[in-house]
């Protein structure tokens, strides 16, 4: 058995929406929704889903970076959900998030030796200069950048060069779990393989495990150990990559895979093309939230939401009418 190193049990995030002259609550949005899964150390989970569906809110609820409703986060057998601002300090050594926009998320009036050399100066991970600076070639030899890199700006370098950098100062304080939010889908897409290369050579070297968040449903067969799909807030289904891919059940995960392009043009696929808009998380429907738009729904679907069934308690779905392998 794998050692299990994050646990997400039954977490929620709620927005309160205010409005009036007094500022008082006249809608809630349910961003996530009592989501629950396990990542073994190691592994590598994929969570995708329609762009607003949560899958950012959950990992930066994981990281505590946005609070929790409810429910918790079991890192390493400890639950963070319940910890002070001094203990979390400690426990954010052990983990970190890669952003989605390179451009975005590095500091244009700091040389990158200054970037990399915060998160080091924060915890206190040096004795002095020659230490400090030989810990700063180290984080640009794992990234393969050249070491006078330390002395320039952000904005000398190409996007793909600004991520390897934004991953060097995720991997600074030495971290067990990251969380990868969509860190390739502002690439081009010669550059999203290296990256997507150097994340898992570094998975393998380093020991690390990953929550990686994309919309690429390609990429995510290829990194991931497991996949799980989110709708409105919700898990939908999950499993091991080749099992989801190969059989899925739900029928979101079906109609979702269903847009995946094959470059081979004598091979065609069924593309299966929703009905209607995505449903507003102010106001979600009865039942399960994907019936309005699913061809399989029936009247049980519209008056509860389905609770999880499991295939050899590896493959969860919550669906009344899952697909048949074939179908």
């Amino acid at each position: 058995m794998s050692e299990v190193l994050l646990e997400v049990k039954n977490l929620h995030k709620r927005f309160p929406i205010r409005g009036g002259i007094l500022g008082r609550e006249v809608a809630a949005v349910n961003a996530v929704n009592n989501v629950s899964f396990k990542i073994n150390r190691g592994e590598t989970l994929g969570l995708v889903g329609e762009s607003g569906c949560g899958k950012t809110t959950l990992g930066r609820s994981i990281l505590r970076l946005i609070e929790p409703t409810s429910g918790q986060v079991i890192f390493n057998g400890k639950d963070i959900t319940a910890m002070n601002s001094d203990e979390m300090r400690v426990m954010r050594r052990k983990m970190q998030i890669i952003f989605q926009d390179p451009y975005a998320s590095l500091n244009p009036r700091m040389t990158i030796g200054g970037i990399l050399s915060e998160p080091l100066d924060i915890h206190k991970l040096f004795r002095g200069k020659e230490e400090r600076r030989k810990r700063l070639y180290e984080l640009l030899d794992q990234v393969q950048l050249p070491k006078d890199t330390l002395n320039k700006y952000p904005h000398e370098f190409s996007g793909g060069q600004r991520q390897r950098i934004c991953i060097a100062r995720a991997l600074a304080v030495q971290p067990e779990f990251i969380v990868c939010d969509e860190p390739v889908s502002a690439l081009d897409v010669s550059v999203q393989a290296q990256v997507v290369n150097l994340l898992m050579d570094l998975q393998k070297d380093l020991g690390l495990t990953y929550l990686f968040i994309a919309h690429d449903l390609k990429v995510v067969e290829y990194i991931s150990t497991k996949v799980a799909v989110m709708y409105l807030g919700n898990v939908v289904e999950t499993a091991a990559a080749a099992e989801l891919y190969g059989n899925s059940k739900h029928p979101y995960t079906k109609a979702l895979f269903s847009a995946i392009p094959i470059p081979d043009p004598a091979r065609k696929s069924e593309r299966i093309l929703l009905e209607g808009d995505i449903p507003s998380p102010m106001n979600p429907p009865s039942g399960c939230h994907f019936h309005p738009r699913c061809w399989k729904c029936t009247e049980e679907c519209k008056v509860e939401y389905p609770g999880i069934t499991s295939l050899s308690g590896t493959h969860d779905f919550k669906c009344y009418n899952p697909i048949e392998k074939g179908q």
